[in-house]
């Protein structure tokens, strides 16, 4: 009995001790943004013996660490360290060391011309030695991507030697005219090298044993060439030259030939013509493949700079672009006209299959266009496979097949402003005569092929059911007719088609696919769809356990059915993650390796070996990298971001259950403070959007905000913090937010330590929408901050959406606004669901954010609001970022706008003195003078 008073008292003095040194941490500060730490470009060597990362402050210097996976300890730090990667061999890290961040900013505030700021450097590494070299002043630099053990250096252009003042005699030489800079090329142990100069392009044989390299032209001589260096001999000789440019450069998978484009036009011609060249690396022969007059090409065509260079993997066939000869228009070459006698107009015609804002942001693109072709290096025969009414055939990331898949939206395009699931047209495309054969028309999914090229393959949105195209008998089958589980989103909740899970891959001879349903993942035969088995047992939709293959090895099209699949594996009740792992033909439920309250992401292997890293996250836990292996029994830790995190008063995630108000069970996520008492009573901040609670684990670095509350920020400074998720029914946007947010938070209130009085809601974009709505239904909030809303629907459907140029429309009738129909067939429902049409009933003060560059949500929503308020005598205050997009971009307009969120609710929740900016506002003749975040004493 003693004992268990004894540890009574005990975990009674733990838990106290640890209240009391919560409380003695400090909160947050803006000022701790630009510190806080990230870690990304988590690389293995192939050999598993060496792993790196970059770790990234938000503003400042961030490094390189490089390290033994079996000794971390023994990390070697490269101050600045970007952008590398591990050789071919396994047996060098290379990368660049950028500027010291803090020397650029003063260069800047003095004005320092571009050429003067200082250049980045590059280091090679040793891995086994430690020997570290560096080099300043690089521009680029590349390695073989298959083996070798080289690099290319090339360097920024040196400026001219200065004249010597004390020397009368001598000249300074001008130095020539060329964008071309030096070029070294060396073996990465230093033992071979080789320079050469006025270097424009330049790039390695996949296998290490060549490097093209291209020379600019020189002042006004037409003398670009370009050359091929034999890295095992040194010799360089030049492969064709005299022209005026060299482009598009691309050696074949086995290095047999070189291809590349020449012109000798003036490189600022408005029309320069390209001859697509061969060069046989083996034999020494230069060949001219094609030019605009070649058999084949695109009718009235050319060859486009604007393509790309591709071999097949045998390297018998060569692909290429092609494009329309330019056009002359005579009233636009006609220089008696002046530039202010021409009239400035788009023509919306209602003909046209895209709307002018589309064709405008788009038009560069379209500009820039080319039709793939193709050539047959055995016979020389060309075959235009793309052109203007089928113009996108796929080519695979490695091409083994004589054949693709083309599609088309062209005979739907014009429905697109307001249907964003039109159809397509699909077709077989024969690579050897470019004969096309329908395979669906209208397709309502998008197709690829599978690994072994014997069928096409698709998720069909209209029928939510997966289908198979048989190559060689040409029947289309279902294969998921016969299995009793949907395979749409099963969540889906908006009047749009919905999609699928995907797939997990396809099994070796394309023996069987493997789909995904919402948890578990089921293996299908194709030649008997009839046989489908589900491969992980149905274990996941028993225990509400989401499966999903991981792919371990990118350069593995398919599966082994003997291997063992690693799959990920989260749950959706308690949002645990982890891994398992299973067989193709298992007779038992997948294995847990590792299953814990932890969000686990971005697993890799090595390529030869078992080792692995990954990050693991709680909210509180930062995602630092683990290094294990496929067992997953030993977890090393080998990262430690942000230290300084133990010193501040940070908090906690918990999962909240509630019921919506019209009975469906939801979920939310409930952040307090880690200093929290049951006993006092908390101010709340509420921020939703959509569903969220699959992030309970997730890790939230504190940052200055693109658009909404940061939570860690509010978090530490004594706010709670509650993101509850939203189930929607159609056609009732508005009333489904009520009916799902307010009985959550009701539900948190219940729990005794908020103050019921003191409650703010937040939310961006949609989540703005929901803000502006829900206060014209209720003053359950003290204040509100509504970014970017949308706030009458009436006069923001038949608008745009100026980022992409789309029609509006499709977003209420199909997406996430959810109406479900045209204005004119459902006037009510836009009217009712528009928080506009009832702002006399709100008495919440407001912050609204609406930036004068939205792309997504026009901004002039924001002013409706605004104006409405104003109008009404309702305290509001209109943020309006000039030059900024939906969501800020740049970082001195984030900080002032966390600093602005801060202060608002600060002053509502807690009572805090109103800045100056929310009392006396900000006058334009003030502009850019002050920004009045001082407090108001008075």
């Amino acid at each position: 009995m003693l004992r268990k008073i004894a540890t009574a008292y005990l975990l009674l003095f733990v838990l106290l001790s640890s209240v009391v040194e919560a409380q003695q941490k400090r909160s947050l500060t803006h000022d701790d943004y630009d510190g806080w730490e990230s870690l990304r470009s988590g690389k293995i060597t192939k050999d598993g013996l060496w792993v790196g990362y970059q770790i990234s402050p938000q503003e400042g210097d961030g490094r390189l660490e490089l390290f033994p996976y079996k000794n971390p300890e023994n990390k070697f730090v490269i101050p600045r360290g970007s952008g590398y990667e591990f050789t071919a061999d396994d047996a060098f890290a290379v990368g660049k060391i950028v500027p010291q961040e803090d020397s650029v900013h003063l260069l800047k505030v003095k004005k320092t011309k571009k050429d003067d700021m200082p250049k980045d450097s590059l280091f090679i590494y040793q891995l086994s030695t430690g020997k570290l070299e560096k080099f300043p002043n690089v521009k680029s630099f590349d390695t073989p991507s298959e083996k070798g053990s080289w690099v290319a250096i090339l360097f920024e252009k040196e400026k001219p030697a200065k004249k010597d003042p004390a020397d009368s005699t001598s000249k300074a030489e001008k130095p020539k005219k060329t964008d071309g800079t030096k070029l070294l090329v060396r073996s990465l142990d230093g033992s071979k090298s080789y320079e050469f100069e006025r270097v424009k392009s330049y790039g390695f044989a996949p296998n290490g044993d060549y490097l093209h390299f291209e020379l600019d032209k020189e002042d006004t001589l037409d003398n670009a060439a370009i050359h091929i260096l034999d890295l095992a001999s040194g010799e360089s000789k030049a492969i064709h030259e005299g022209m005026t440019s060299y482009t598009m450069n691309r050696f074949s998978p086995q290095s047999k030939y070189l291809a590349f484009l020449s012109s000798d036009d003036s490189t600022k011609a408005k029309k320069p013509h390209y001859q697509l060249q061969l060069f046989d690396v083996k034999a020494g022969n230069l060949k001219q493949l094609a030019d605009e007059s070649a058999a084949g090409i695109l009718e009235n065509g050319r060859i486009s700079e604007n393509g790309s260079l591709r071999f097949s993997e045998d390297e018998n066939r060569l692909f290429f672009g092609t494009a329309p000869e330019y056009v002359d228009y005579p009233y636009e070459d006609d220089s008696t006209i002046l530039d202010d006698e021409r009239p400035r107009l788009d023509i919306w015609g209602w003909q046209d299959s895209q709307i002018q804002p589309m064709q405008l942001r788009q038009k560069s693109r379209e500009e820039r266009r080319s039709y793939l072709a193709t050539m047959d290096l055995g016979s020389g025969k060309i075959v235009q496979l793309e052109t203007p009414n089928l113009a996108d055939v796929r080519l695979e990331n490695k091409i083994t097949r004589d054949f693709g898949l083309g599609t088309t939206n062209a005979p739907y395009e014009r429905s697109y402003s307001w249907d964003i699931q039109i159809g397509r047209d699909v077709y077989l495309v024969d690579f050897n005569d470019g004969s096309r054969k329908l395979i669906e028309k209208e397709m309502s999914g998008f197709p690829s092929i599978s690994p072994g090229g014997k069928y096409v393959y698709w998720y069909a949105s209209t029928d939510s059911t997966w289908y198979a195209y048989d190559i060689a008998t040409e029947k289309k089958i279902d294969l998921t007719a016969g299995i009793d589980v949907p395979f749409y989103e099963e969540l889906h909740d908006s009047p749009s088609l919905p999609g699928s899970y995907g797939t997990s891959g396809w099994l070796d001879n394309d023996a069987a696919i493997l789909i995904n349903d919402r948890f578990d993942i089921w293996k299908i035969d194709p030649k008997n769809p009839g046989s489908a088995s589900n491969l992980t047992l149905g274990e996941g939709r028993k225990n509400n356990m989401v499966y999903r293959v991981e792919n371990l090895d990118r350069d593995v099209l398919s599966i082994d059915p003997k291997s063992t699949l690693i799959l990920s594996a989260f749950n959706e009740m308690s949002k645990e993650s982890g891994y398992y792992k299973t067989m193709v033909d298992a007779k038992s439920a997948p294995q847990k390796l590792i299953f814990t309250p932890n969000r686990y992401y971005g697993l890799t292997k090595a390529k030869n070996t078992d080792d692995v890293f990954l990050q693991r996250s709680t909210y509180v836990e930062n995602p630092d990298m683990y290094l294990t292996d496929l067992t997953f029994k030993n977890l090393k830790k080998v990262s430690d971001l942000n230290p300084q995190q133990a010193n501040v008063n940070w908090g906690t995630s918990e999962l909240v259950s509630y019921m919506a108000n019209d009975g469906t069970p939801l979920q939310g996520i409930l952040f307090k403070p880690e200093n929290f008492d049951p006993n006092k009573k908390y101010p709340m901040m509420v921020y939703f959007y959509e569903r969220s609670s699959d992030g309970l684990y997730s890790y939230r670095s504190p940052a200055p905000s693109a658009s909404t509350i940061n939570i860690p920020y509010f978090v530490s400074n004594e706010y709670l913090v509650f993101v509850p998720d939203i189930k929607y029914d159609l056609g009732l946007p508005g009333p489904s937010a009520y009916n799902c947010i307010i009985p959550g938070v009701q539900s948190i209130v219940a729990k005794g330590f908020v103050d019921a009085d003191n409650m703010a809601i937040q939310g961006q974009s949609w989540g703005g929408y929901q803000v502006a709505y829900l206060i014209t239904q209720t003053n359950l909030f003290k204040a509100a901050g509504a970014g970017a809303p949308v706030v009458n629907m009436t006069s923001a459907y038949g608008g745009i959406r100026w980022g992409t140029g789309m029609s509006r429309m499709f977003q209420y009738e199909q997406t996430q606004s959810r109406i479900g129909g045209t204005l004119w067939q459902k006037p009510l429902y836009y009217i009712e669901n528009s928080p506009l049409f009832f702002m006399d009933r709100v008495e919440t003060p407001v912050l609204i954010m609406h930036n004068d560059e939205d792309g997504a949500v026009p901004w002039y929503q924001g002013i409706e609001m605004f104006m409405a308020l104003k109008r009404l005598n309702k305290p509001a205050w209109l943020l309006q970022y000039n030059g900024e997009d939906h969501n800020l971009v740049q970082r001195r307009n984030r900080k002032d706008l966390s600093m602005r969120l801060s202060q608002f609710f600060d002053h509502y929740l807690k009572g805090a003195p109103a800045p100056l900016w929310m009392t006396d506002g900000l006058p334009a003749v003030e502009k850019g003078k002050t920004l009045k975040y001082e407090l108001n004493k008075n």
